[in-house]
């Protein structure tokens, strides 16, 4: 269709109009930089499994690849019957509450130091009877780091043989962070670091407890234990083990 002679005569004086001032006409608009749609059916992308440092674990076990009633492959049961449960949708290791005994399961790389062990427990108390809630390394004689519910304790252990300890509240019916590693330091010196707290709270800055050593540590397995004192089932989770820092 033909313009009128009008339009032609705005246009026009438009054009001059902008010369005249140095305006330029804005240029159009650049093509949508969204980014391109994700793929049907395509998995998430899943950022890698950290340990407490950052670091990539040198184990993680959260137990939900594992069948009911089992455990993973690699985990070795010292005594009692540990098995994997599962309530609310979440997976967890289970000790039973009886019988009434120390019973514990090794996991992980056979080491003598340089290794840091982490896991959640849960436990319940029943009257005056409380569980005992234990992660460890070096193997069965080694290091361990034990809540003593009845005694409000938290306590390092060398092989049968408290070391250390320090008031420690547990909360019945909630999950506990444990953590403990073994450093060396130089030649003839290794440090010994534990700690723990309730998973709802904050972890502590420093370690709780500490323990200086001029003997070299037994090479052995990191390892979890657990006393149903109160007769009442143990549960497991979120095994992490990392190097030391």
């Amino acid at each position: 269709m033909t313009k009128s002679p009008r339009i032609q005569i705005t246009v026009s004086l438009l054009a001059v109009v902008l010369a005249l001032s140095g305006c330029k006409p804005a240029p159009p608009p650049a093509p949508s930089a969204e980014k391109p749609a994700a793929v049907p059916g395509a998995a998430p992308t899943k950022a890698p499994e950290a340990g407490p440092h950052g670091d990539r674990p040198v184990l993680s076990e959260n137990f939900e690849k594992t069948e009911e009633g089992k455990l993973p492959d690699d985990f070795l049961v010292l005594d009692g019957s540990f098995a994997v449960k599962a309530e609310g949708g979440n997976k967890f290791m289970e000790l039973p509450g009886a019988p009434l005994d120390t019973f514990g399961v090794l996991f992980g790389p056979t080491e003598p130091d340089g290794l840091c062990v982490t896991a959640r427990i849960n436990g319940t108390g029943k009257g005056r009877r409380f569980p005992a809630l234990a992660v460890g390394v070096n193997g069965v004689g080694g290091y361990r780091l034990q809540v003593s519910a009845s005694k409000k304790l938290l306590e390092l252990y060398k092989g049968d043989e408290m070391k250390v300890s320090v008031p420690f509240e547990w909360q019945s019916g909630a999950w506990t962070v444990l953590r403990l590693q073994v450093r060396k330091l130089k030649d003839g010196e290794w440090k010994i670091e534990g700690k723990a707290w309730p998973q709802t709270g904050k972890e502590p800055e420093k370690w709780l407890v500490t323990l200086d050593e001029k003997e070299a540590p037994p090479p052995g397995r990191p390892s979890i234990w657990g006393n149903p004192f109160s007769g009442t089932p143990i549960q497991f989770d979120d095994l992490v083990v990392t190097k030391a820092k």
